[in-house]
C-alpha cells in the first residue's frame, strides 16, 4: 500500500531497512543471548544519520515538519529485525522529546546536536519501583540550594540506562503541589552522586540496556531544569502523546517481522505431501495475521501525521490507541507466528521465539495497555461532554 511518503521519508526508511537487513538480523539472537548492549549497530545508525530524523533541522537535525512519522518509520523498519536492539534509536527519541517541548533555546542548542550526532544517546527517567503507572506518586526529590538542585532518589528500568549521556529525570520539587510540583530536570552521566543499578535481566529486549538510576546528593545546575519548575509532569503527558506511536511502531516492526518469517516458511514447510500454505486453515490465520498489521500501521501513520501537523493540539486519545492497538497484534501476531512454525517455532534457532518474547514488554512500558484503555475512555467521555 502507498502511504505516500516524501522523498526524504522513503530514504530514511531505506537506510534503515538496510541496517535492519545487513547489521542486525545476522546478530539479533548474538545478542539476545549475551545481553550486550549494541554499540557497532548503534555507531552505524548514527553514521546513516538517523539519530537527525525526530530533531529539527536548525539543531542539527532533519526532522523537518515531520519528526514524530520519521522517528516511526525508521523504528518500525529496525524492529523488523530485533525489537531490543531498535530501542537504542527509539528510547533515545523518547528520552529527547522532553528537551525538544520544554527545553529552552540554550538547552536545546547544548543538547540536541550532540544526540543528532548519536554521540550522546538519550534516556527518559520517570519510572519508579512504588510509581509506575501513577507518575505522580513519584518519590525522588531535588531541593533548590542556591543555583543548584539536589536530587536524592531512584528510578527503575531506566531504557538506555548506564548507555546514555543525556538523561531528562523527573523529580518533585514542590511535594506540597502534587502533580503541579514535579519538575523535569536534565541530569548527565558522570554527574557527582549519579550512579546506576544493575543490568536488569529481562524476558524480552535483552539487547536493550535496562538499569536502575541512583541520586545520592546529585548537585545539578538549576539551569538544567526544563521549562519552569513544577510543569514536569505536563512535559512528561506532552512527551507520551508524541512517544506512544513510537512504541507502537516497535510493536508494528516485530509484528511485521513475525508475520514475514511465518508467511516464508509456510511456503517452505511441507506436511502431506504439499506445502502447509497450501492448507485454509493456516491461510485464514495468515489472513488474520496480516490484517491486524495492516490496520495498526494505518493508525499509527495517521496519527503520528496528525501530531506532526496539529501545532500543539494534545493527541493523548490516539495516542494510547495506537500504543495498545498495536502492542495487543504484536503479542497475537508473534504467537500465532510460533504456531504456524509449530514446534520448531519454540526453539530459539527460530527467531519467532523471540520476536514473540520482544512484543510482550509493548503491552507494558510508556503506560500499561490499562491505562491506554482509560485514556481512551477518559477521552471519549471528555469529547462527548463537550458536545453537550
Amino acid at each position: 500500500m502507498d502511504y505516500f511518503f516524501t522523498e526524504e521519508q522513503q530514504f530514511m526508511k531505506d537506510v534503515a531497512k538496510e541496517i535492519a537487513d545487513k547489521k542486525i538480523r545476522p546478530v539479533a539472537a548474538e545478542y539476545d543471548e549475551s545481553c550486550e548492549f549494541p554499540w557497532p549497530i548503534v555507531e552505524a545508525i548514527a553514521e546513516a544519520d538517523l539519530f537527525r530524523v525526530f530533531i529539527e533541522d536548525k539543531y542539527d537535525g532533519m526532522a523537518g515538519d515531520t519528526g514524530v512519522m520519521n522517528m516511526c518509520l525508521v523504528t518500525e523498519e529496525l524492529s523488523k529485525a530485533c525489537g531490543g536492539i531498535s530501542l537504542a534509536f527509539a528510547a533515545t527519541g523518547l528520552g529527547t522529546f522532553p528537551i525538544i517541548i520544554s527545553g529552552s533555546e540554550e538547552q536545546k542548542q547544548k543538547y540536541l546536536p550532540q544526540i543528532a550526532s548519536g554521540k550522546k544517546l538519550a534516556a527518559f527517567a520517570l519510572t519508579e519501583a512504588n510509581a509506575g503507572s501513577d507518575a505522580a506518586g513519584m518519590q525522588t526529590r531535588a531541593v533548590l540550594d542556591g543555583n543548584e538542585y539536589i536530587l536524592n532518589g531512584t528510578k527503575q528500568w531506566i531504557t538506555n540506562g548506564g548507555e546514555a549521556d543525556i538523561y531528562t529525570v523527573f523529580c518533585v520539587t514542590d511535594p506540597a503541589r502534587g502533580p503541579r510540583g514535579v519538575s523535569c530536570i536534565v541530569v548527565e552521566k558522570g554527574t557527582p552522586g549519579f550512579s546506576f543499578g544493575k543490568k536488569e535481566n529481562k524476558l524480552g529486549i535483552r539487547a536493550s540496556a535496562t538499569r536502575e538510576l541512583v541520586f545520592q546528593d546529585c548537585r545539578v545546575p538549576a539551569e538544567n531544569v526544563l521549562g519552569r519548575p513544577g510543569t514536569g509532569f505536563f512535559t512528561a503527558m506532552k512527551t507520551f502523546d508524541m512517544s506512544r506511536p513510537g512504541v507502537a511502531s516497535q510493536a508494528l516492526g516485530i509484528a511485521q517481522g513475525a508475520l514475514d518469517l511465518a508467511v516464508n516458511y509456510s511456503r517452505e514447510r511441507r506436511q502431506f505431501g504439499a506445502p502447509i500454505s497450501s492448507f485454509q486453515g493456516l491461510r485464514f490465520m495468515l489472513a488474520d495475521m496480516a490484517m491486524k498489521v495492516e490496520a495498526a500501521r494505518a493508525l499509527i501513520y495517521s496519527t503520528a501525521r496528525w501530531i506532526d501537523s496539529s501545532k500543539g493540539k494534545r493527541a493523548t486519545m490516539y495516542s494510547a490507541m495506537c500504543k495498545c492497538f498495536a502492542s495487543d497484534v504484536a503479542m497475537e501476531v508473534t504467537t500465532d507466528a510460533v504456531q504456524v512454525f509449530g514446534g520448531y517455532g519454540y526453539m530459539k534457532e527460530y527467531p519467532v521465539e523471540k520476536m514473540m518474547r520482544d512484543a510482550k514488554i509493548t503491552q507494558i512500558y510508556e503506560g500499561t495497555n490499562q491505562i491506554q484503555r482509560d485514556e481512551i475512555g477518559r477521552g471519549l467521555v471528555s469529547a462527548a461532554a463537550g458536545r453537550d
